[in-house]
This record gives C-alpha cells, sequence and structure tokens, in this order.
C-alpha cells in the first residue's frame, strides 16, 4: 500500500529531502466532466512540485464511474491532454470506488459527476468514517443555465466547490446562504480547459464552425432546422470552409443524451452536402485553432473560443430561452441569427460581460487557480479535516435523499446496500463475460435511447 501522505508539515525535513508523493483521484462519469475532472486535479496541484518545501511528485489516478455515459476509449483520446494516459484510466462502480478511496488513501478527491452523483460519493465516504479522509473537490463542466439550486444542494458537503466564473460564485454563495447552509467551500476559479493561442486572421482561411450539442436543442425539427441554415450558409459562401464540430459518433453517449445525431440528419439533406462543408470530431482546442467565426446556441465552446478572442455567435434563431441555455449570453453582445451572419456581421462581445465569466481574455488566467489551489493546500496541511457534513441527511430530506443514494447501491446513512459489493473478478475469462454482458446492455440502452424512445414519442403525436 502507498504511504499516505501526512496532513501536517514535517519540521524536520530538510528542502533537499523527497516527500511523498501527492496521490489525487479523478471520479468521472462522462467524457466532458473527465476532461474537467482530470484537468481541474492538474490545476489544484501545478506548483506542489515546486512550493519551495522540496520537489513532490503528484499522482494522480482515473476512474470512470460505469454508468450509461461511461465514455469509450476513442471518447478518452480524443478529450485532448490531460496528464493521465487513457489506458491507465478504469472503470468502477460507486461502491468499488469507495473501497478504492478506503484502500489507496488518497490526499485529493475530485468529483466530477453529475449533482446525485457527488451526493451519494459524499455521503459514501462520510460512511467510511476515516481516520485521516481526502480533501473532496467538486464543481461544474460548463455554464451553469439549469436547476441552480438543485445542483448546488446536491454538491453542498465538498470541501472546495468551485465556481467557474465571478458571477457563478456570487450565485452559488446566494443560493448556500439562501437557505442556511455553509457556504465557505465556494472558491472562484474558471474552466480548467481554457487556453491555446489568441485569434490571428490568417490570409486565404476563412472558416466558420458551428459546435453542436448533444441535447440542444432537443426536437427533430430545431435540430433539422440548424443544420439546414448551416448547410445554406455553405453554399451561399462557396470559398469559406463550413465546419460541423461534432461531440460524439452515432451509438456514444456524453455527459447529456443524443437522441437524434447531426450525422444522420445529414445523410438527409436535400441534395447533398456542399464541398466546403465537413463533419469534424476531434479536440475542441484544435479545431478552434483554424476557426474564424464559432457558432453555437449555447456550448461552453463559446467561452473556450471567446477566451483564444475567437468571433463568436450565440444563435437566436430559435428563441432566447431557458430551455436552450442562450439565455445565459444574455447582455454579452453575442446574441445574432443566421439571416445577419449569412450578411457578413460579427458580434462583439461586451467587455463588463466577459470580466464576469471567467473567460480571462485579458490574460489573467495564469492566476485563476491561485485561490483555490491555496484552499486545497491549507485543507491539507490541516493537523485534520472535519467530517463531510452535506446539506441533505435523512432528516433535512428524507423523501429525496434515499432514492439519489440507492441509485449508486447505498444505503441512506452511505454504507453499500447488501450484495452491491461486487465479488473480486477471478480469471481472465469470467472477467470478459462481464465485460461483454455489460458493453451489450450499455448497448441496448443507447440504441432504446436512439431509436425505440423517438419512435414512440413519434407515436403518441399522432
Amino acid at each position: 500500500m502507498p504511504p499516505r501522505t501526512s496532513n501536517t508539515a514535517d519540521p524536520a525535513r530538510t528542502p533537499a529531502e523527497p516527500r511523498p508523493a501527492l496521490r489525487v483521484a479523478v471520479l468521472a462519469d462522462s467524457d466532458t466532466r473527465w476532461k474537467w475532472g482530470a484537468l481541474t486535479a492538474r490545476r489544484l496541484t501545478a506548483e506542489a512540485a515546486g512550493d519551495g518545501r522540496g520537489a513532490r511528485p503528484v499522482e494522480v489516478s482515473g476512474l470512470l464511474l460505469r454508468g450509461r455515459a461511461t465514455p469509450t476509449p476513442r471518447q478518452l483520446a480524443e478529450v485532448g491532454e490531460v496528464g493521465i494516459e487513457a489506458e491507465k484510466v478504469r472503470e468502477v462502480t460507486a461502491v468499488e470506488f469507495l473501497h478504492t478511496v478506503r484502500d489507496e488513501r488518497y490526499d485529493v478527491v475530485v468529483l466530477a459527476l453529475v449533482g446525485g452523483g457527488v451526493q451519494a460519493m459524499l455521503h459514501g465516504l462520510a460512511a467510511l468514517n476515516l481516520t485521516r479522509r481526502p480533501v473532496v473537490v467538486t464543481g461544474y463542466v460548463g455554464v451553469v443555465y439549469e436547476k441552480l439550486a438543485d445542483g448546488l444542494l446536491l454538491r453542498h458537503g465538498a470541501d472546495v466547490v468551485l465556481a467557474n466564473s465571478a458571477h457563478d460564485a456570487e450565485r452559488f454563495r446566494a443560493v448556500y446562504e439562501g437557505v442556511g447552509a455553509d457556504a465557505s467551500a465556494v472558491t472562484e476559479a474558471a474552466l480548467p480547459f481554457l487556453g491555446g493561442a489568441p485569434y490571428r486572421a490568417e490570409e486565404g482561411r476563412d472558416t466558420v464552425v458551428f459546435a453542436a450539442q448533444p441535447s440542444v436543442p432537443a426536437s427533430r425539427a430545431d435540430r433539422t432546422y440548424l443544420l439546414r441554415r448551416l448547410v445554406e450558409h455553405a453554399r451561399l459562401h462557396p470559398r469559406r470552409e463550413v465546419l460541423l464540430k461534432l461531440r460524439s459518433k452515432p451509438g456514444e453517449h456524453t455527459t447529456h443524451i443524443e437522441e437524434l445525431p447531426y450525422q444522420k440528419l445529414a445523410q438527409k439533406v436535400p441534395g447533398g452536402l456542399p464541398p466546403n462543408f465537413r463533419l469534424v470530431y476531434g479536440h475542441m482546442g484544435e479545431v478552434l485553432d483554424r476557426t474564424d467565426l464559432l457558432v453555437t446556441v449555447s456550448s461552453t465552446a463559446a467561452l473556450e473560443s471567446l477566451h483564444r478572442r475567437i468571433p463568436t455567435a450565440v444563435l437566436t434563431d430559435l428563441g432566447v430561452r431557458e430551455p436552450l441555455g442562450n439565455h445565459h449570453f444574455v447582455g454579452s453582445g453575442l446574441l445574432t441569427s443566421w439571416d445577419r451572419l449569412d450578411g457578413g456581421y460579427r458580434p462583439r462581445p461586451d467587455r463588463e460581460w466577459l470580466a464576469g465569466q471567467g473567460v480571462a481574455a485579458d490574460g489573467s488566467y495564469s492566476t485563476a487557480y491561485d485561490t483555490a489551489r491555496a484552499k486545497v493546500a491549507e485543507l491539507l496541511d490541516g493537523s485534520r479535516l472535519p467530517p463531510l457534513a452535506p446539506y441533505y441527511t435523512p432528516a433535512t430530506a428524507p423523501g429525496y435523499l434515499p432514492g439519489i443514494l440507492a441509485r449508486h447501491h447505498l444505503d441512506p446513512d452511505g454504507t453499500p446496500l447488501p450484495g452491491a459489493a461486487a465479488p473480486q473478478e477471478t480469471g481472465r475469462v469470467r472477467g470478459a463475460v462481464r465485460e461483454t454482458v455489460r458493453n451489450a446492455a450499455r448497448g441496448a440502452y443507447r440504441h432504446g435511447v436512439q431509436r425505440v424512445a423517438p419512435a414512440i414519442r413519434r407515436m403518441g403525436e399522432l
């Protein structure tokens, strides 16, 4: 068993003497949350090896929570460089994760999960009653435009709840204080995956990229409309390269369910796709390297684009509505329509709005994680961390919490339900059989989501 990192400074240790590794675990349940969690872990520990008290290596373990959106190896590779090799990332159940934390004695745990998953892990970790527990960090992958109170209260209890901007930090604290919960965990930072060179126009290059989203918009009519307008834009500007940036291939799941992949809709475009129109995958940062205009409904890619000062447009064609998420961009100066973009219009972002969104286009990104990094270091150096204390308990939410925990095979007190702990796999054959069955079940689920469910809905509309 690896040595446990001490939470107290050793006055007898000399600067030249090697220190134990800082051990970090990232638990994620989708491709985008894996990207957020792994990069957050790296940014929070970036100075661990150079803090003036001697070199301290950082060991980051990658764990994927088994579920409908567990990323495939291709999706992991496409996320980009996060400092953890894809083949070293392993899949676990919630109970297996808790057992791993108990046995491995991590210093920091980053929970890159949907709100219910965070809440379940907080109660599960609390039920372990560890003598020395890890510092627990969580947050949001991108723009928080729906279920603000629900998502925040499900994340309450972590030592650090990261906010991606000053705007979000203010809202987060208001929610916690409004229900009488401790808001001290809220810590302003930024999206961990911002980066890349500032935008520079290149002679002879003219590339428009539409950043697609798995679940926004949701209806076939709306998605068909957006695809049609994008194709028409390409036909209006034959010398312009028009790219449809896709998140996943058919059959793969992302953070959100995609029932109507654009790839399938594109096969039915009247007259076919023009030669200057292409569907692309890959790391968003690499696509942005050659982008002259990013267009989206409400994708977090807009924030990545704005960080690099790339011209960015948020569409109003389907309305400015909460279900679309583009209401978040009210006041940004980015809201516009395909008609205006077809005519050559390029939005200019409002500087005051940008300053509050954590985009850090002013060059302040290098210090965005200083406060969060200092808070984690302070917690690690403390003699003993207090018990985890989520807002929701069996006493405060007896009609809500048990169901959340049960979905992860945990009792209302956070302990595993009888039979929840999977037996140790013995032998390659048994492991291969279980993996085959698991993959088949996941494939059946995805088929149901993408084929059966839409068909049933269409029948209901007749």
